[in-house]
Protein backbone atom coordinates (compact mmCIF):
# COMPACT_ATOMS: atom_id res chain seq x y z
CA UNK A 1 0.00 0.00 0.00
CA UNK A 2 2.90 2.76 0.36
CA UNK A 3 5.46 4.08 2.45
CA UNK A 4 3.81 6.82 4.70
CA UNK A 5 5.01 10.37 3.95
CA UNK A 6 6.01 12.66 6.44
CA UNK A 7 3.24 14.39 7.88
CA UNK A 8 3.32 18.39 7.57
CA UNK A 9 4.07 19.44 11.01
CA UNK A 10 3.47 23.72 12.16
CA UNK A 11 3.81 25.01 15.54
CA UNK A 12 0.11 25.18 17.29
CA UNK A 13 -0.83 28.62 17.70
CA UNK A 14 -1.39 29.78 20.97
CA UNK A 15 -4.77 31.04 22.09
CA UNK A 16 -7.07 28.97 20.09
CA UNK A 17 -10.13 27.08 21.49
CA UNK A 18 -9.36 23.09 21.26
CA UNK A 19 -11.82 21.01 20.15
CA UNK A 20 -12.85 17.07 20.88
CA UNK A 21 -14.63 14.36 19.31
CA UNK A 22 -15.29 10.52 20.48
CA UNK A 23 -14.82 8.23 17.68
CA UNK A 24 -15.93 4.71 17.89
CA UNK A 25 -13.24 2.05 16.30
CA UNK A 26 -12.59 -1.83 16.76
CA UNK A 27 -9.67 -0.93 19.00
CA UNK A 28 -12.37 1.34 21.38
CA UNK A 29 -13.50 4.56 22.25
CA UNK A 30 -10.78 7.53 20.68
CA UNK A 31 -10.91 11.05 21.54
CA UNK A 32 -9.75 13.05 19.09
CA UNK A 33 -8.56 16.70 19.68
CA UNK A 34 -7.68 19.58 17.89
CA UNK A 35 -6.70 22.99 17.99
CA UNK A 36 -7.58 25.42 14.82
CA UNK A 37 -6.44 23.72 12.18
CA UNK A 38 -3.88 21.16 14.01
CA UNK A 39 -5.01 18.18 15.16
CA UNK A 40 -2.87 17.40 18.96
CA UNK A 41 -3.68 14.11 20.20
CA UNK A 42 -5.56 11.09 19.47
CA UNK A 43 -6.78 9.26 22.99
CA UNK A 44 -7.36 5.91 23.86
CA UNK A 45 -10.54 5.59 26.32
CA UNK A 46 -8.19 3.64 28.96
CA UNK A 47 -5.18 6.58 28.49
CA UNK A 48 -6.81 9.80 28.46
CA UNK A 49 -5.29 13.04 29.58
CA UNK A 50 -6.77 14.47 32.43
CA UNK A 51 -6.78 17.79 32.11
CA UNK A 52 -9.89 19.41 32.92
CA UNK A 53 -11.22 22.58 30.96
CA UNK A 54 -8.88 22.51 28.33
CA UNK A 55 -11.12 21.33 25.63
CA UNK A 56 -13.77 23.90 24.97
CA UNK A 57 -16.41 24.04 22.12
CA UNK A 58 -17.92 21.17 20.10
CA UNK A 59 -16.21 18.40 18.09
CA UNK A 60 -19.09 19.06 15.64
CA UNK A 61 -17.97 22.37 14.91
CA UNK A 62 -14.37 20.93 13.80
CA UNK A 63 -13.56 20.21 10.31
CA UNK A 64 -10.75 18.95 10.66
CA UNK A 65 -12.12 16.36 13.34
CA UNK A 66 -14.60 15.05 10.64
CA UNK A 67 -11.60 14.57 8.57
CA UNK A 68 -9.55 12.93 10.74
CA UNK A 69 -12.59 10.88 11.86
CA UNK A 70 -13.20 9.77 8.06
CA UNK A 71 -9.06 8.94 7.49
CA UNK A 72 -9.37 7.03 10.89
CA UNK A 73 -12.90 4.99 9.49
CA UNK A 74 -11.27 4.32 5.95
CA UNK A 75 -7.88 3.12 7.75
CA UNK A 76 -10.21 0.54 9.74
CA UNK A 77 -12.15 -0.22 7.08
CA UNK A 78 -8.96 -1.22 5.06
CA UNK A 79 -9.52 1.80 2.27
CA UNK A 80 -6.58 3.70 3.87
CA UNK A 81 -2.78 3.05 4.12
CA UNK A 82 -1.71 6.65 4.90
CA UNK A 83 -3.33 9.88 6.70
CA UNK A 84 -3.24 13.64 5.21
CA UNK A 85 -3.66 15.74 8.21
CA UNK A 86 -1.86 18.81 9.55
CA UNK A 87 -0.34 17.77 12.51
CA UNK A 88 0.66 20.08 15.70
CA UNK A 89 4.13 20.59 16.67
CA UNK A 90 5.06 18.71 19.86
CA UNK A 91 7.42 17.31 21.57
CA UNK A 92 11.42 17.06 21.69
CA UNK A 93 13.57 17.51 18.56
CA UNK A 94 14.41 13.44 20.03
CA UNK A 95 11.18 12.52 20.04
CA UNK A 96 9.84 14.40 17.03
CA UNK A 97 13.03 12.78 14.68
CA UNK A 98 11.27 9.41 16.04
CA UNK A 99 7.98 9.96 15.69
CA UNK A 100 9.08 11.06 11.82
CA UNK A 101 10.73 7.55 11.78
CA UNK A 102 7.62 5.89 12.76
CA UNK A 103 5.97 7.45 9.88
CA UNK A 104 8.50 6.07 7.49
CA UNK A 105 7.28 2.56 8.26
CA UNK A 106 5.82 0.66 5.56
CA UNK A 107 1.70 -0.04 6.01
CA UNK A 108 1.92 -3.69 6.87
CA UNK A 109 5.34 -3.34 8.00
CA UNK A 110 7.23 -3.62 12.01
CA UNK A 111 10.85 -2.45 12.82
CA UNK A 112 12.74 -3.18 16.07
CA UNK A 113 13.71 -0.30 18.74
CA UNK A 114 16.53 -0.97 17.39
CA UNK A 115 16.15 -0.30 13.84
CA UNK A 116 14.73 2.72 14.69
CA UNK A 117 17.16 4.01 16.77
CA UNK A 118 19.78 3.15 13.83
CA UNK A 119 17.53 5.15 11.49
CA UNK A 120 17.71 8.14 13.91
CA UNK A 121 21.84 7.85 13.90
CA UNK A 122 21.96 6.84 17.55
CA UNK A 123 22.45 3.08 17.24
CA UNK A 124 22.70 2.70 21.18
CA UNK A 125 19.01 4.29 22.55
CA UNK A 126 16.98 1.33 22.20
CA UNK A 127 15.11 2.60 25.28
CA UNK A 128 15.03 6.04 24.53
CA UNK A 129 12.96 5.26 21.23
CA UNK A 130 10.83 3.33 23.27
CA UNK A 131 10.00 5.76 25.19
CA UNK A 132 9.48 8.63 22.47
CA UNK A 133 7.16 6.02 20.97
CA UNK A 134 5.55 5.90 24.36
CA UNK A 135 4.92 9.78 24.55
CA UNK A 136 3.39 9.33 20.19
CA UNK A 137 0.34 11.85 20.86
CA UNK A 138 -1.10 10.70 17.41
CA UNK A 139 -0.85 6.80 17.56
CA UNK A 140 -2.32 5.28 14.84
CA UNK A 141 -1.60 8.21 12.41
CA UNK A 142 2.30 8.38 13.33
CA UNK A 143 2.55 4.33 13.88
CA UNK A 144 3.83 3.44 17.02
CA UNK A 145 2.22 0.39 16.95
CA UNK A 146 4.45 -0.57 14.37
CA UNK A 147 7.18 -1.03 16.13
CA UNK A 148 8.02 -3.99 17.92
CA UNK A 149 10.68 -5.73 20.05
CA UNK A 150 13.51 -7.53 18.33
CA UNK A 151 13.12 -10.58 18.51
CA UNK A 152 9.51 -9.54 16.78
CA UNK A 153 7.57 -9.56 20.51
CA UNK A 154 4.80 -7.07 21.02
CA UNK A 155 5.48 -4.62 23.24
CA UNK A 156 3.67 -2.33 25.03
CA UNK A 157 1.38 0.10 23.43
CA UNK A 158 -0.68 2.92 24.74
CA UNK A 159 -4.14 1.25 23.86
CA UNK A 160 -3.26 -2.09 25.00
CA UNK A 161 -1.73 -5.23 23.52
CA UNK A 162 -5.13 -6.27 22.38
CA UNK A 163 -5.18 -3.31 20.05
CA UNK A 164 -2.05 -3.11 18.54
CA UNK A 165 -1.85 -6.50 17.54
CA UNK A 166 -5.64 -5.92 16.43
CA UNK A 167 -3.65 -3.12 14.50
CA UNK A 168 -1.13 -5.41 13.03
CA UNK A 169 -3.31 -7.56 11.91
CA UNK A 170 -5.53 -4.88 10.46
CA UNK A 171 -2.19 -3.78 7.92
CA UNK A 172 -2.04 -7.35 7.14
CA UNK A 173 -5.12 -8.05 5.26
Amino acid sequence: MGVAQPLRRTALQEHQSMYTRQLATPVGELRLVASGTQLLRIEFESRRQQAPGTCTGSGQSSELLAHCAAQLTEYFAGQRALFSLELAEAGTAFQRSVWQALQRIPYGETRSYQAIAREIGRPTAMRAVGAASSRNPLPIVVPCHRVVGSDGTLTGYAGGLDAKALLLALEKR
